[in-house]
This record gives C-alpha cells, sequence and structure tokens, in this order.
C-alpha cells in the first residue's frame, strides 16, 4: 500500500469482505448491515467503528513515501526517480512525465496530498536565497 496505488474495484472487494466478515454473512445466506461502511469507518469519538477508509490510508502511505523521498534526497530510490522523472526539479515539483511506471503514477496520485500539507518555514536562513 504504500508503494502502489491499490485500483478502487480490489479496495471496495476488501471493504465488501470485511462488511461481510462483521456482520457473520456465511455462504449465500444474507443478514442485515446495520450501518452504512461509511459510517463504520468513522472514528469511535464520532459514533463509528474506527474501521480504516483503504482509498483513504493507501493515499496516506503513497504521500508518506514522497515525504520520506523529500527529505532524504540521497538514498538510493530518491536519486533514481529523480535522475529518471524529474532531474531538474524537486519531488513536490515534479511532474508525471511520458510514460511513467506504476510506481510513479502511484506517488504522483498521492502529490496533492503533500503539497495540501506541507508548508514551507525558514528555519536557520542557511537555505534562503536572497
Amino acid at each position: 500500500m504504500s508503494v502502489f496505488r491499490i485500483p478502487d474495484g480490489i479496495i471496495d472487494d476488501i471493504h465488501s469482505l470485511m462488511a461481510n466478515y462483521w456482520w457473520g454473512q456465511k455462504g449465500t445466506e444474507r443478514r442485515i448491515h446495520w450501518r452504512k461502511w461509511e459510517n463504520l469507518c468513522r472514528p469511535k469519538e464520532d459514533g463509528g467503528m474506527g474501521f480504516r477508509d483503504l482509498k483513504i490510508f493507501n493515499k496516506a502511505m503513497l504521500a508518506k513515501q514522497l515525504w520520506n523521498i523529500h527529505i532524504r534526497p540521497t538514498s538510493l530510490v530518491a536519486r533514481l526517480l529523480k535522475a529518471k522523472y524529474h532531474p531538474r526539479t524537486s519531488i513536490l515539483e515534479a511532474k508525471l512525465g511520458w510514460r511513467p511506471s506504476y510506481v510513479w503514477r502511484s506517488l504522483m496520485g498521492a502529490l496533492d496530498l503533500l503539497n495540501f500539507g506541507s508548508r514551507w518555514r525558514i528555519g536557520s536562513g542557511e537555505e534562503v536565497r536572497i
């Protein structure tokens, strides 16, 4: 989940299996689902069961990988991705590019989440260009 974007169909199947397990469905016997899956994914404090929405969790894990690449630019994977997909920019300004791999497409799908939650600080001022 932290490297590949899991297709929505597979995530929906996993959610269905979790719901069927939770409500005790066996074989073709169908039992009543007392709450919608979206309500079960809400935090316990808000009346839900605290289940994770795997689509959101998958995107968060991909954004975490992007952050790790951003803060560790000398790592092997960061250098490899930089050489192939964004040689003249940082990972935060990278574009999808031409014929990207599934890993790169997955990571770029979470870039908006990373940019939304990022803030720039001056800090010590050593890297500020004036």
